[in-house]
């Protein structure tokens, strides 16, 4: 998304959240100010005075840092290789690791971070990560820290330790740049939050003085499309509402037991996990990253084998599931990766909209392409779905990330399955498109589906989940039908201890 005469106020020793929908010029403006992008037109004034930032380097040395929502961590590397990087301290022209260790660990602990340095990233969770990012622009001596989406990966605890450190910055006379799809954070957080839409900055507001659905209004535009934030548009016309309704009753689609799977590194990943699925229910899988949901997603979708364990999915057994042999029963998948698991990016979005099925009406007639069926199904789930630019002739690789999960998310759903298992189903979209798509699979849930959702998103959990299972070390530390969900109680359950529920 260009920006269009954007303008932003950022004042010492505050924090300042940027809200706006995808698309709305919010990355474009950061990069902007971290040196990534070059204006056309316009200025950037530092204590009133005009300057030109010609890269990153620039800004770092300004007192600019940024930590971007796709990390930028070389993952063979030691959290204190990855912070000093660039900079490193020398004893005899090669790197001093010990003192590059120390003074990492003191920048990290003065911040409030609970990280080793002489760990090797590429085995850290994806939080852990995270924080490694941002102790590496604290100890590079940024005085404006721009973060963007920090807490999509984080349980709520660690949610809260983040909003301290961020206070305490401020406290300091720091300023922290939040960018975030979680209003309720950030009226929690921010002192002032600047909305964007359509590469405009449209209102300035105070956090104390304003409220979530003033700020959606805002994002959204009044009367636009406002109304989308509590009630999607289904494909039949109905309105499905934000509010959750009863799981039905209805047949086990999945029952598994004593699941047990090595992960890439091949060490355990899943350690014996029981669980049910039933048709017409969803069912939330909580954890912090790293705790065994993806392995669990990729063996109930045939991406994994199994090591032992038995159960039945959609009348058939678990052992021996393929990923054909899934999708014969009926099995539908949003990956969390869809670069690597979903879409072909050089191909158009129609193209990709068919790849499953492309052997199927309305994509295929006997043994030939359908183009017309093709053209005219592509282009009604683009509307459907309101994907940006709504062409599918464009290629996929055209589309911003959060269009691109737009089309995968239809492609499933269109497909009509039996069960469906999503995978941070809606990180990185903006309030419109996460409603959206919290509408379809509350959809797919109407129309008999069962849905297994893996989200690192506790208030999305929260939000959609009939029942939930928690993971830790490949485990499960609780089993919460809805009416006992608590945020709190999900997120120690996440941390490892052990659950007095299911």
């Amino acid at each position: 998304m260009s920006l269009e005469d954007a303008s932003l106020d950022i004042v010492p020793g505050e924090l300042l959240a940027v809200v706006g929908e995808n698309g709305a010029g919010k990355s474009s403006l950061m990069n902007v100010l971290y040196g990534l992008y070059q204006p056309d037109a316009g200025t950037f004034l530092m204590d009133d005075k005009p300057v030109r930032l010609k890269s990153p380097r620039d800004a770092i040395a300004r007192g600019i840092g940024m930590v971007h929502q796709h990390f930028m961590l070389v993952p063979t590397l030691t959290v204190a290789e990855n912070v000093v990087l660039g900079r490193e301290p020398t004893r005899r022209g090669l790197l001093d690791l010990d003192r590059a260790c120390d003074e990492v660990a003191a920048t990290a602990k003065r911040f409030g971070f609970h990280l080793d340095p002489r760990a090797r990233v590429d085995t850290l969770t994806v939080g852990s990560q995270q924080k490694v990012e941002i102790v590496k622009a604290l100890h590079r001596g940024a005085q404006v820290l721009i973060l963007d989406e920090p807490t999509a990966v984080l349980t709520p605890q660690e949610s809260d330790e983040l909003a301290q450190v961020m206070r305490g910055l401020v406290a300091q006379g720091r300023t922290v740049v939040l960018i975030s799809h979680k209003l309720k954070e950030v009226l929690g957080v921010a002192d002032r939050v600047a909305v964007m839409r359509r590469g405009r900055t449209v209102a300035e507001v105070r956090a104390a003085g304003t409220t979530v659905s003033a700020l959606a209004s805002l994002m959204v535009g009044e009367g636009s499309r406002g109304a989308a934030l509590t009630g999607v548009p289904a494909a039949s016309g109905a309105v499905v509402p934000d509010a959750q309704g009863e799981a039905t009753s209805g047949p086990i689609v999945l029952d598994a037991k004593d699941l047990r799977a090595k992960g890439d590194n091949g060490r355990p990943a899943l350690q014996g996990v029981s669980l049910t699925v039933r048709a017409g229910e969803i069912v939330g899988i909580a954890g912090v990253d790293g705790n065994g949901q993806r392995e669990l997603a990729e063996v109930l979708t045939g991406l994994r084998s199994l090591d032992s364990g038995e159960g039945t999915l959609l009348g058939g057994p678990l052992k021996g599931l393929t990923p054909a042999l899934a999708k014969a029963r009926g099995v539908g998948h949003v990956p969390e990766d869809r670069l690597a698991r979903a879409v072909v990016k050089a191909m158009t979005v129609e193209e990709n909209v068919a790849l499953g099925r492309h052997r199927q009406p309305p994509f295929a007639r006997g043994p030939w392409v359908d183009f017309k069926g093709r053209r005219e199904r592509a282009t009604r789930l683009l509307s459907t779905y309101d994907v940006r630019p709504p062409d599918p002739t464009v290629a996929l690789q055209a589309l911003s990330g959060g269009n691109q999960q737009k089309v995968v998310v239809a492609r499933e759903l269109d497909a009509d399955p039996k069960l469906l298992v999503v995978v941070q189903p809606t990180r990185g979209l903006d309030i419109g498109a996460v409603a959206q798509v919290h509408a379809r699979l509350r959809e797919a849930k109407a129309r008999g589906a069962g849905v297994v959702m893996v989200s690192l998103d506790l208030e999305e959990v929260l939000a959609l989940s009939d029942r939930v299972y928690v993971l830790y070390e490949g485990r499960v530390t609780g089993h919460f039908p809805r009416k006992d969900l608590d945020e709190r109680e999900l997120g120690r359950r996440m941390l490892g201890a052990e659950s007095d529920h299911g």
